[in-house]
Parts: structure tokens; sequence; C-alpha cells
């Protein structure tokens, strides 16, 4: 019995390797991601309201939310347009002029040993690359962009709900600044109004989950290890972030597992910074990394996670971390964000009239389906590695995560995938399927070579 599981695991590998090696091929001979991209269209906007019309008589559509979604929709369906997916939208320009920092790709740490995880960008054009930032200088910029647009009329309050008749919703209803009550009218209704939204509940299942919190600091004045590089330190209990927001600056996250996180008044969060993150993360960021606790401003997110569920209804559509969420360390909130963007543009582009609320519902709905591909695959791989890159008293779950470490350390075929994946340049689910095999097949097979004795096979099993 012994000799036939060894002989399956032997077949197995050399299987999964062929499979992998073949699949790689085959997407290299595909070429490159097509970047092009039209459009059409107007726009008003808020703190959590924006609309837009074809014509400055009428609105035809209202969007909640002047986030990353709502605010690169407004742009997009208020102007013909094609980062890849802010190239695509007409939006590259966001990034200009507020110190975004070009990235090349990942680093990855664990016991003091390190790779370089770069992304696979031989058949892009040079300028294209990872961008990192302050978020709210890049949101700024977005909103700034949107009300150029002629046809964007941008409108501050806030949404308190949506108005609905006969199951169809037919605007929203909301607070101005100064405390007016007003409404606004369109055939359609997108919203995107964030992660906090009090509007989904009646457009999906809401199903949020709290896996972890995040623990922000910004570190000044220091160099990463791998310049131009996303920084993941598989740490105890969970994963710690490094990246840079400007020419000076770097964020660190630190992940605490659970919905509660030690006291910042207190002084239980600098002792746990202090104690026992500071001794796990690289040496060339210690002095500043606890510069920044001194500092204070910690500040503190909880990382929420929700599937989505959509409720089909007329008149209106959800989007953004509004409709789905996944956790945060892969950072993949934002592509998926913008795809689904780009597949509502194109969507609506030939639509003439809006005004038939059941037909454009059921039009609609190829988009749920449309965008699984991508969202799927950002979605489950990072709730995947936050598991793989989280400590567990489980032995086998330890082994594993040490697998995935040596697995992306080989470099080649064998980060170029996952990195695809993970960046939103590759997001194909069959991908991800036989990564996540060559992985499991790779952590069995370290077990078992070299090749072993009877005793050795009987003891592994």
């Amino acid at each position: 019995m012994e000799y036939q599981y060894l002989l399956g695991v032997v077949i197995a590998s050399v299987l999964g390797w062929g499979l992998l090696l073949f699949f790689h091929a085959k997407g290299r001979r595909k070429g490159r991601v097509s970047m092009n991209i039209p459009g059409n269209t107007t726009l008003k906007s808020s703190e959590n309201g924006l609309s837009w019309a074809c014509n400055p008589e009428s609105t035809d559509i209202i969007i909640v939310g002047a986030g990353v979604a709502g605010s690169a929709l407004a742009y997009t369906l208020g102007k013909p347009g094609g980062y890849l997916k802010l190239i695509e939208l007409g939006l590259e320009d966001c990034v200009s002029d507020i110190d975004a920092q070009r990235v090349f790709g990942y680093a990855i740490f664990k016991d003091g040993k390190s790779a370089k995880l770069p992304y696979p960008l031989e058949n892009f054009p040079s300028d294209v690359a990872g961008r990192s930032f302050h978020h709210g200088r890049f949101i700024q910029k977005m909103r700034e962009k949107a009300a150029t647009l002629s046809n964007v009329k941008m409108e501050q309050g806030t949404v308190t709900s949506l108005l609905e008749e006969n199951g169809t919703i037919k605007g929203v209803q909301y607070k101005t600044r100064i405390g007016q009550e007003l409404t606004a009218h369109a055939p359609l209704t997108i919203v995107c109004d964030g992660c906090f939204s009090n509007l989904r509940s009646s457009l999906c299942n809401p199903k949020v989950e709290i896996p972890s919190c995040f623990v922000g600091l910004v570190l000044e004045n220091c160099k990463l290890p791998y310049p131009n590089h996303g920084h993941v330190v598989v740490a105890d209990p969970s994963p710690i972030l490094f990246y840079p927001i400007s020419g000076t600056e770097i964020r660190c996250l630190v992940d605490v597992p659970g919905q509660k996180v030690p006291s910042v008044s207190n002084g239980e969060m600098s002792h746990y910074l202090k104690n026992t993150v500071a001794p796990q993360i690289p040496p060339e960021l210690h002095v500043a990394f606890i510069s920044a606790i001194d500092r204070g401003g910690i500040r503190t997110m909880a990382n929420r996670s929700m599937p989505a569920s959509p409720h089909p209804t007329p008149g209106a559509l959800l989007m953004g971390d509004a409709f789905n969420m996944r956790h945060p360390l892969t950072g993949g909130g934002m592509t998926v964000a913008l795809s689904d963007i780009v597949l509502v543009r194109d969507l609506l582009r030939p639509l003439n009239n809006l005004n038939d609320a059941s037909s454009l519902c059921d039009y609609l709905e190829s988009f749920y389906t449309l965008r699984k591909p991508v969202a799927s695959t950002i979605n489950t791989l990072a709730g995947a590695l936050y598991k793989v890159f989280s400590a567990s008293p489980d032995p086998a779950r330890n082994e594993m995560r040490q697998a995935c470490f040596d697995y992306l350390s080989l470099g080649g075929v064998f980060s170029n995938g996952p990195i695809a994946l993970l960046s939103g340049l590759n997001p194909r689910p069959v991908s991800l399927v036989l990564h996540f095999f060559a992985v499991a097949i790779y952590g069995v097979s370290r077990l078992i070579l070299p090749l072993p004795s009877p005793k050795r096979a009987v003891d592994q099993c």
C-alpha cells in the first residue's frame, strides 16, 4: 500500500507540473491584454451621491457614492475613454501629481528568508506597473476628473434611502449639507456607497464577515529592502504588509486576527507592536517602525469580507464594496471594482433608452455572470492566501504555509502565475485551480523526498 501511495504521488506530481508548464506556455502564446475602450455620457455628485445624464435637461443615472467605484464610474459613463483598468477607463492621469509610487511586484519574508516576486510584465508596454499612493489624494483626483465633464453634475449630500414604487427603484432621497431633504429621480440608480453601505440590504443578501483587523502606521524616511515592491511578512500570528505611498513614506498594515485589537489609548497596542510585531519585520525597517509607534497616529480598521449575493432589482444596480468584499491582504478590491466598471460601461454603451426598468434589469443580470471570472479569482485568492499565510496550531496548516512560501520562492513559472492572478494581470480561474493543486503537490513532495525507505513512507502515512 505504501508503494502504491508513493507511486500515486509521483504520477500526480509529474502530471501537475506538466499541466502547469503547458498552461504557462499556452498563456504566453496568447499575447497581450487589449486596452481599447470608448464610451459617452453626463453626471452629478456628493459625499455618497452622484448622478449623470446624457443631456443637461434630465438625469439618466444616479450614482450613489463618490469613492473609487463611484468616481471612476461617473467619469467613465460621462466621457468616451478606454494601470491596466485605469488606462482602459481613461483614468491613468489620476495617479499623476500625487507622488504615487511605481510598484513592480512583491517581496515575501519568512523566518529571515526573502524572495522577490516581480509582476510578469514582459508582454506589456514599459510604462505599465502597479501604483501605490495616499488613498485620499487619489480619490480627490478621481472626483476632480469626473467634475470636468459638462454632463456630470456633482451634488454633496447624504443619501438616506432609495425611492421605490411597485418594486422598481425610481431614484434616491438625500439630505444636503445644510439639512435640506431632497429627492432625485433617474431610470437607473447605481449604488456604490462603500463597505458601510446603508442601502445594500434591499439590493442583496449581505453576509459580512470580519476575519481580522488592520493596524495602520506610516513609516517615514526609510528604504524598503526591495525598492518599488510591496512587502509581505509571513509573521505570527498573521501577515504584515509594507508598501510605499509617497517618495518618503511607507504604509505598514499589521493584521490582527479576530474583531478585537489591543487598546491604543492605554498603551496595549504600542506594547504589542514593539514586542510581538517589531522582532518579526525586516531589520532595515525596525528603527522607522519604532519611531512611527512613538509618534502616535496608529489607526485600526476592520477587514470585511462579503460574497456577492445580489437581488436583481428593476431600476438599481449594486457595485463596489457595497456589493462584494474580500480580505484586503492582496489589495484586490480596487482591481475588482474597476473591472466591474468596464463591464457596466460596455453593457450600457449600446443602449439608447433606460426607461424600461424590467427589460433593463433582465439585461443587466448578465453583469453578475460576466464579472465572475475576475472577481471570483481575486476574491478566492485573497481569502486563501490570508488563511495560508496565518499561523495555526495545526501542523498540516503550517506545513502548507511553508510550502506556499517555498513554492513562490522558486520564481519563474511558479511565481509568475500566482502574481499574475494576484495583480489582476491574468485572473483566470483555471490558472488559480492549477496553482492550488501545484502548491499542494509541492507540499506533499517536500515531505517524502528524497524518496523514502518503506519505513519512512509508513511514518509519513
